[in-house]
């Protein structure tokens, strides 16, 4: 089984359309096990901020869809045609995520079948096979890179009934009880066939 490295780094209270998150939102990022992941550990990244290493046989990646009222289920991350600068001014000068990696990797989840599920249920839930090439797409990307597509990204709404907690909290814990579901299908080994000897 897969296993790669994550680093979550969270800081302080943050707020997200007026709610508080005692833990913060933190971010994460998956890297391949090497020195430099264990050495930020190690020297941290100042009083404030908690540098935790885990490994991970799986990442689900929660992204923001401005503008949207539904929950957006993401099939595929995108290696090329990021232009635009994050908040920082920073764009990759390649213009690419993984220098020779492939223009487009999959979820190993068949999020068609996760949303069709949840519409059939009267969600507003949809599919989509475009993160957006902006940093959600960027870190979804590398995610699947990392992790042989053993990653998703659900893009959560900023508007309509959705973006409250109340709702959308019981439907994420559903959404990714689907996607773990669906996983452990994926991951289970291929029984050989029957063979009669008669």
């Amino acid at each position: 089984m897969f296993q790669a490295h994550a680093i979550a780094v969270s800081h302080g209270l943050e707020e997200l359309e007026g709610l508080r998150s005692p833990t913060a939102w933190p971010s994460s990022f998956l890297l391949q096990q090497n020195p430099i992941t264990m050495g930020l550990k190690l020297i941290g990244l100042g009083e404030k901020v908690e540098v935790h290493v885990r490994e991970l046989p799986f990442a689900v990646h929660l992204g923001l869809a401005r503008g949207s009222s539904v929950v957006i289920l993401e099939q595929t991350g995108k290696n090329t045609g990021y232009k635009d600068r994050d908040v920082c001014g920073y764009c990759p000068e390649t213009r690419c995520c993984i220098e020779g990696g492939p223009q487009k990797l999959e979820s190993v989840i068949n999020m068609r079948v996760v949303s069709k599920h949840f519409r059939q249920a009267g969600m507003d839930v949809v599919y989509s096979r475009d993160a957006g090439r902006y940093l959600c797409d960027f870190a979804y990307y590398c995610s699947l890179y990392h992790s042989q597509g053993r990653a998703a990204l659900i893009h959560v709404p900023t508007s309509g009934i959705l973006a409250s907690a109340d709702r959308l909290v019981p439907l994420l814990q559903a959404l990714i009880q689907k996607i773990l579901e669906q996983l452990e299908e994926h991951s289970k080994p291929i029984d050989p066939p029957f063979v009669s000897m008669s």
